[in-house]
């Protein structure tokens, strides 16, 4: 008898994985690929849509084919801020634009004479900043700089519905995709922006449904569920939310650590030069407030310069554990010791300078910092939200010192670490099943640790 699964493509910048889930979410059949990035018309690289999309086709039938498994449902889960353009044939009208890619000067400034002042809309919308990254404004610079294809766009669909138009030929829009940081969504009115009815941006996006809806079809002789997709950071988080009953926010840590709070009273943040508090939604369109860090990659760098002065090998870092009296020295007389390079802080030093002769030491010194910007931007979500628990997912939840420092600092709340490996992709799993998470997921399927604060004494 064929085993009963749930498919989903989950679809990262660099690698592009295909699961299958038995009805207990646990990973039956995994594959991956990646493709060479080919260039627009502008000789910036993208994402090579064509290859992508005779993958997703050839992977499909493949494993509909198979005598073993028999796939009941297939969900999409993609990173955000990406449009595919499509004419009335469905076929694809420009390149998969990276959200790398720059827009011109003239024409955020041409958007900000007329629907600023700045602060207030990157407000309103819960952006950071304009740029490519908003995908909104693609549709911006589209119409006003390429009017010839833009008058050609039956709809935009955002990367994660494109894909599940691939399968089902039915446009659409859903929270997810809407609400991170496309400069489109008015959090105060909970409603697309003023501008996008303005410029008739409204006439190419489809109906929007809940993240939740799927389409039963007919495919290639099979009944099967399909999904309407999920933008990858709002997937990460929905195990939590469906099997957590307490108020919690999530640090999913990595090159960025990006803290989710999805319980939020104030999605709007009240700081008009922070560019680092942003909007996600989740997928009943209710807002989750956002911080990011640039963590991980500032990290890397730093490790780079203690390893390289004090002669260690690359992976030395991994294996310094914390210790409690390095740290009580550091905080002795504590100072700043270190000048970031991609991140600006006004506590941090002008200069980096090292006051130690031992590997560790410099380390803890490091770490210690770092966390004090971790604790920040996890207080920068919370806002005035109660908030009793934090969950740190990612590549900094196996890190001994930024587990318990972070634990130590935020003494009034619980923390536990969990390694959600498979993050997004479950997450588009289980937003197409009618399944009920318990309190138990968590520690069944992400090895979910409790950490206790240590105690000062003396």
């Amino acid at each position: 008898m064929k085993q009963k699964v749930t498919a989903v493509f989950d679809i990262g910048k660099t690698n592009k994985k295909f699961f299958l889930f038995d009805k207990d979410f646990k990973e039956v059949h995994k594959e991956y690929i990646s493709f060479e990035e080919i260039k627009d018309e502008d000789g910036h690289p993208t994402e090579n849509l064509p290859a992508l999309k005779k993958w997703l086709k050839k992977v499909f039938d493949r494993i509909l084919e198979k005598k073993e498994f028999n796939v009941k449902a297939i969900n999409f889960s993609t990173y955000g801020a990406s449009f595919v353009h499509i004419d009335r044939y469905g076929k694809p009208l420009t390149p998969l634009y990276n959200y790398t890619k720059p827009l011109p000067k003239e024409i955020v400034t041409s958007f900000f004479e007329k629907y600023g002042p700045r602060e207030e809309f990157l407000q309103t919308t819960g952006c950071a900043d304009l740029s490519m990254l908003n995908s909104g404004l693609q549709l911006y610079w589209l119409k006003h700089s390429k009017p010839e294809v833009f008058k050609n766009i039956k709809y935009s669909l955002h990367l994660p519905q494109y894909l599940s138009h691939v399968f089902t030929g039915i446009p659409l829009s859903e929270y997810t995709s809407i609400g991170c940081h496309t400069a489109l969504w008015d959090y105060s009115k909970n409603d697309y922006h003023s501008w996008v009815y303005n410029e008739g941006i409204d006439k190419i996006l489809p109906p929007i449904v809940s993240t939740e809806t799927s389409i039963n079809m007919n495919y290639n002789g099979n009944r099967i569920k399909i999904g309407v997709g999920i933008h990858d950071s709002s997937a990460a988080l929905l195990p939590y939310v469906r099997s957590i009953k307490k108020k919690f926010v999530l640090i999913s840590t990595g090159t960025w650590s990006i803290t989710f709070n999805p319980f939020t009273d104030n999605p709007i943040s009240t700081e008009v030069d922070d560019s680092d508090v942003i909007n996600y939604m989740r997928i009943n369109g209710k807002p989750v407030k956002a911080s990011r860090l640039f963590l991980g990659n500032e990290y890397k760098v730093q490790v780079e310069k203690l390893n390289k002065k004090f002669g260690v090998d690359d992976d030395y870092h991994r294996n310094v554990k914390f210790d409690y009296d390095t740290y009580l020295a550091i905080m002795k007389d504590f100072k700043h010791c270190f000048k970031w390079d991609s991140i600006i802080d006004a506590d941090m030093a002008e200069k980096t300078e090292f006051y130690y002769d031992k590997y560790e030491h410099a380390y803890h010194q490091l770490m210690t910092e770092l966390v004090l910007l971790q604790i920040k931007c996890i207080k920068k979500a919370i806002g005035n939200d109660v908030i009793s628990g934090l969950y740190v997912d990612g590549g900094f939840s196996d890190n001994d010192l930024f587990i318990k420092l972070l634990s130590h600092n935020f003494r009034d709340k619980k923390l536990r670490t969990t390694n959600a490996s498979l993050g997004s992709a479950l997450g588009a799993a289980i937003s197409i099943s009618d399944t009920k998470l318990n309190s138990k997921f968590l520690k069944k399927n992400y090895a979910l640790k409790k950490h206790v604060p240590f105690i000062i004494s003396g």
